[in-house]
Order: structure tokens, then C-alpha cells, then sequence
């Protein structure tokens, strides 16, 4: 029997003895790669930063402010997101398992549940996700720019005219100024992305920690908002804003739970990514989003009204230098959570629809135009919006992806894969899996199948009350249709150990 190329270390992660067999394969780049076991070197500490880094974002500071319109009170709206982001960790975690074992990235894993073929499915679905969310966050980014110009260039404001879609030129300006800084990190590599999470996790905290002790001296206490009752006294009110509220606060990191791979393939081990993770995500969105309720409520008393904008609320300060420092840590918070949630994943799966035309660089860029073009200063206008139907719209989806991976890796497979086959065209893994990609399309339309609408009205009126839990009802129908499928068709045999 000729021996395998699979190495395992007693750790239980992976990696291949010999790579030269799969890499004339089109199925295979250098980005794409499974990362040797001597190049995996993120620890408990770059985990951890990697969450805070990315949950210390305007959208989290903000998530409250779209609970509490819709009624409710700030207790809660902060039940609610921390609720909605433990939920979303068990996925996360699930979906991280193979990274760390195999060192694969996301839509190389997905070639197990949907084929070698078929993983373009959930990777591009994925990536277009990334790509509005990319899109949004440079917008931000472009505003904290905007704003730093504002309080150190005199006369900036009107410095290209009045510009054009009700933004003046120079907004434009840092829009894409910013938009530039994100493509030029992602052509440097993911070495420099750790290295930026590392650092701008503490400080954009320590940044925010001193802006609400101002706040709240300069209020003399904690303002209106952590006393108002909200509209929703009773459970029968609550629980229909609650439930689509729920929903969407998972879709916030449904993105996350899908392609945590791209970043565990580098971990050293199971164990310090699950701790990692599991100590930074939930805490940080529940503080970072709590300091966004006081904030904003010590705010309604300095200035005469609630600003929930952190970037608006430091426009409101007179001294350039406090606006400077502000506004650029607005800009690396922004930064951090950009690139590591917005860009490392669709550069992948853009990548691996043509390995050998798309680099990730080339992938990056990509993601960053079509962010453009989804036109994030629309998304971003209405707050509500933003959360019923952005966050809420895409969660489902991205459940029925999540449910498909994790019952054939978990469930199916047994946490068993060829990696070798994973990147050849005739291998175990070829073609399209029929099952993964029937029982994905099954839970998108039943959990999404309520916004098809023709003059106003419903087209499938009986799946509007699914829509509510959009992202719960794609991830059960489709894991459990994946799980019988592949009983039916048959599934390509795990890998032995």
C-alpha cells in the first residue's frame, strides 16, 4: 500500500507531505494552498484581537440605536445583540474546526459539502455579502477622514465643490482615499492584517473608554436613554420586534460564521482559536455596544439631542486636535474590521473561482469595486433599514450555508477530509454535490422566499412569518435536507486517518 501523503501530528492537525501533485492543478494557488504546519503561528492573543478589533466598528457602536427606534428600551436592545452574538459563536467555533485541522481556507472547504465545482455557489453568495459590507465600512471609514480634514484644513468642506448625490466633493475624496488605504494593506498580505488587528484592538478601546468618561462628566451622569422605558412593555409587543431583531443581530457575524477558516488555517491550535474567539466575541459586541447606549445618551444632554454617530458626535467638538485624534482612531478601528471581516474572504472565493487567473490580491481589488458599486451611502441611509433589511435579508442565506458545512463536516464526514483531493478536479470531491447545492437553494427560499413581492403584495404569503427567522430557518432546513440527501445520493467517502 503506498503510503499517504497526508502527515498527522499528535495535536490532530494536517498537512500534506508533498504538495507538487496538486499544484499544476487549476484548482490550486499559492493563496489557496493548505498552510503548512510550521507557518501556523496564531495564538490565544491574535484570536482574541482579531474579534475585538472587528467588533470596536461604528455599525456595533450604532446596532443599538436601530433596536431602541423600533422600541425598545436599552437593556433590551443590549439582551437582544448579546443574545444574538453567543448564538452566532456555535457556528463560528463549528466552521473553524477544519481551518485550524487542515489549514484550508473557506471555499477550499467548501469543496467537500458542494464539490470542487459546486463551492463557488456558497463562496460567491458569500463574497457579494462581503462585498456591501465592505462597501458600508469604507463609507464610514471615508466620513472619520472627511471629518479629520474638516478640523485640520481650513475651508476643506467646500475645497471640490459641492459634488454630487447629496455628498460634497471632498467627501468623495476621503471616500476613496480610504477605500485605497483598505486595497493597499490587502496587497502587503495577512502578515501585516495580524499585525494591524494586534495593535488597533487595545487602543480603539482605550480610545472609546476615555470618550465616555467625558461624556459622562461632561453630562454630569448618564443622560435620558438609560431611563427611558421604551414602547414595548408588555411580551406580546416585544417578541414581534424581538424575534427579526434576534435574527439580524446573528446575520451581524453570519458573514464570520461561514469563512472563520480563512483566518483559523493559521492557528497553532484547536485549542487557542476556540478560547480566543470564544472570550473576545460575545463580551466585546455586548461593551462595545453598551459604551454606544451611554455615550450617545450623555450626548442628548451636552448637545440638546441623541447622537449615535460616534463621527457626527466628535464633529461636534472645537478643538482640532481632540477631532484628530478621534477621527483617526475612527479610521484605524474602521480599518481593522474592513479588511479583516469585508476583504479577506471574497479575495478568497473570487480566488477560487479561477485559482489561476485570481490571485487574493487580485481578489481583494475586486471586492473593493463591486463595494462601489453597491452604493453603501444608500444602505447606511436609514438605520432601520439597515437592520431589518440588509442584516435580516442575507441572514438566511448564509444559514442555509452554515447548516449544509457543518452537517457534512460534523455530521457526514465525521471531521474527516482528503486534503489532497480537495484540490484536484478528478479527485473524491469533483464536479458539484447535488445534495449540497439542492438542500442551500431549499433553505434561501424558505427563509427568503417572503421578499418576492409583486405590486406590493406577497407572491408566497404562507413563508412571510419564516422571515422573522430568516437565518434559523435556512441553517435547520438545509442542514437536515443536506443530511438526507447525502443518505439518498450517497456522499463521497471521508477520508481514513
Amino acid at each position: 500500500m503506498a503510503e499517504s501523503n497526508e502527515l498527522h501530528h499528535p495535536d490532530g492537525r494536517v498537512e500534506l507531505r508533498d504538495t507538487s501533485h496538486i499544484e499544476a492543478s487549476p484548482l490550486y494557488n499559492h493563496d489557496l494552498a493548505p498552510v503548512p504546519v510550521s507557518r501556523r503561528n496564531w495564538t490565544t492573543y491574535n484570536y482574541a484581537a482579531l474579534w475585538i478589533s472587528m467588533a470596536h466598528c461604528i455599525p456595533t457602536y450604532m446596532l443599538a440605536s436601530g433596536l431602541m427606534n423600533s422600541g425598545m428600551d436599552w437593556k433590551q436592545a443590549l439582551f437582544t445583540i448579546l443574545l444574538g452574538n453567543t448564538i452566532v459563536l456555535i457556528p463560528i467555533l463549528l466552521n473553524s474546526h477544519p481551518g485550524t485541522k487542515y489549514g484550508i481556507p473557506f471555499p477550499v472547504f467548501a469543496r467537500a459539502a458542494y464539490g470542487t465545482l459546486g463551492s463557488n455557489l456558497p463562496a460567491l453568495m458569500r463574497a457579494l455579502v462581503a462585498c456591501g459590507w465592505f462597501g458600508i465600512q469604507a463609507w464610514i471609514g471615508g466620513e472619520a477622514l472627511d471629518t479629520f480634514f474638516r478640523a485640520v484644513i481650513p475651508g476643506w468642506k467646500g475645497l471640490l465643490g459641492a459634488g454630487f448625490a447629496g455628498h460634497t466633493g471632498t467627501e468623495w475624496l476621503s471616500f476613496l482615499l480610504f477605500w485605497g488605504l483598505n486595497i493597499f494593506i490587502i496587497y502587503r498580505g495577512m502578515d501585516l492584517l495580524r499585525k494591524v488587528e494586534n495593535w488597533a484592538a487595545p487602543y480603539v478601546l482605550v480610545v472609546t473608554a476615555v470618550l465616555l468618561v467625558w461624556a459622562i462628566r461632561a453630562a454630569k451622569g448618564l443622560g435620558p436613554l438609560l431611563s427611558h422605558p421604551g414602547h414595548l412593555p408588555t411580551m406580546a409587543e416585544f417578541l414581534p420586534v424581538f424575534i427579526p431583531s434576534l435574527t439580524a443581530m446573528i446575520g451581524f457575524w453570519a458573514t464570520l460564521s461561514l469563512n472563520m477558516p480563512d483566518f483559523t488555517r493559521f492557528g497553532r491550535s484547536q485549542r487557542e482559536q476556540v478560547i480566543g474567539q470564544t472570550v473576545a466575541l460575545p463580551t466585546t459586541m455586548f461593551v462595545f455596544a453598551a459604551m454606544g447606549v451611554m455615550i450617545t445618551s450623555a450626548s442628548a444632554i451636552i448637545f440638546g439631542e441623541a447622537i449615535w454617530d460616534p463621527v457626527k458626535l466628535v464633529g461636534r467638538f472645537q478643538h482640532p486636535v481632540i477631532v484628530a485624534i478621534a477621527m483617526f482612531s475612527v479610521v484605524i478601528a474602521t480599518l481593522a474590521v474592513n479588511i479583516a471581516a469585508n476583504v479577506v474572504s471574497p479575495a478568497n472565493d473570487f480566488a477560487n473561482a479561477l485559482p489561476k487567473f485570481i490571485s487574493f490580491k487580485t481578489g481583494g481589488l475586486i471586492t473593493g469595486l463591486i463595494g462601489i458599486a453597491m452604493m453603501p451611502w444608500k444602505l447606511l441611509a436609514d438605520p432601520k433599514g439597515y437592520i431589518f433589511t440588509w442584516l435580516l435579508g442575507y441572514s438566511g442565506a448564509l444559514g442555509s450555508i452554515a447548516g449544509v458545512l457543518i452537517t457534512d463536516y460534523w455530521i457526514v464526514r465525521k471531521k474527516k477530509l482528503d486534503l489532497e483531493a480537495l484540490y484536484l478536479s478528478d479527485g473524491a470531491y469533483r464536479g458539484w454535490n447535488m445534495a449540497g447545492v439542492i438542500a442551500t437553494l431549499t433553505g434561501c427560499a424558505l427563509a427568503g422566499g417572503a421578499l418576492l413581492k409583486w405590486n406590493g403584495e406577497h407572491l408566497i404569503p404562507f413563508l412571510k412569518p419564516l422571515y422573522d427567522y430568516a437565518w434559523f430557518v435556512g441553517f435547520f432546513v438545509s442542514g437536515a435536507l443536506y443530511w438526507l440527501l447525502s443518505r439518498m445520493m450517497g456522499t463521497a467517502a471521508p477520508a481514513a486517518e
